[in-house]
């Protein structure tokens, strides 16, 4: 079955992002910090990191087939301008279809009734390659579901003392994770791969 991830930047603290949904101005500076080129589909959007940086999104980029995201999300980013910077189907979980928005399209589907049939559809779209789901309450919702199979971390150097935790709001804790099974040294970032044990 199509393997389940979650991964984000997130805070030494534990944060993917501060109280307003902002603060990457710190936590996504290892996008930039680096002489190595990662394009996207988005020609304006090319990351400039350190080899293995780059080595690290490169390898994110080819096994990533869909994506399953939230409401919040997808209104922060104005659906990415209709096109995710990964090129690939993305799901929204919501209660509704926004306005000016078909339900389901060739680069979102708009998924009304709950995470399960979200992440099912995802499968479906992701042609065999793994399925991301984004941090926050996704991410809580798809582990508590007992879906998720992996959680990434982008770990960055900052403390911002306040915020949206990887996991908001996680009802099922303590959840011991297997690893790290992969670990990546960036400038000034490290990242890791842990496994979710089936039992979670």
């Amino acid at each position: 079955m199509t393997k389940v991830t979650t991964g984000a930047t997130m805070s030494l603290d534990g944060y993917i992002a501060n109280a307003s949904h902002g603060g990457f101005e710190h936590l996504f500076q290892w996008y930039g910090n680096g002489d190595v080129e990662t394009p996207t589909a988005h020609p304006d959007m090319t990351f400039r990191t350190s080899a293995a940086s780059a080595e690290h999104l490169r390898a994110l980029i080819e096994r990533t087939g869909a994506l399953v995201v939230g409401r919040t999300l997808f209104d922060l980013t104005n659906g990415w301008g209709g096109r995710h910077p990964m090129d690939v189907p993305v799901v929204v979980v919501t209660h509704r279809v926004p306005d000016g928005w078909d339900a389901e399209s060739e680069s979102f589907v708009f998924v009304t009734d709950g995470i399960e049939r979200a992440v099912s559809r995802a499968r479906e779209l992701a042609g065999g390659k793994e399925v991301g789901v984004n941090g926050g309450t996704i991410a809580r919702q798809v582990l508590e579901a007992g879906l998720l199979d992996e959680v990434h971390v982008d770990l960055v150097p900052v403390l911002l003392g306040d915020g949206i935790p990887f996991f908001s709001g996680l009802g099922i804790g303590p959840v011991q994770l297997a690893g790290p099974f992969r670990v990546v040294e960036g400038n000034e970032v490290t990242h890791l791969a842990y496994r979710v044990p089936r039992s979670a």
